[in-house]
């Protein structure tokens, strides 16, 4: 296995745990608040707009 294939290989797994932390976060959320959803519109598009952030920045790095 090469080196690219090990780094998107961990790159994966780490989001799959991050994905599954933050999905049982927000399943506590709406059991605690009563309602259906634990997230509204605008809080999607807020989170969305870190992701985005987020990936920019990753990707940004090393670029000196």
């Amino acid at each position: 296995m090469n080196n690219n294939t090990r780094i998107i290989l961990g790159g994966a797994l780490i989001g799959a745990l991050t994905g599954l932390v933050a999905a049982m976060l927000l399943a506590r959320r709406a059991e605690k608040n009563e309602r259906e959803t634990a997230i509204t519109a605008g809080e999607g598009i807020k989170l969305g707009v870190l992701i985005f952030g987020l990936l920019r920045a990753i990707s940004s790095l090393g670029d000196d």
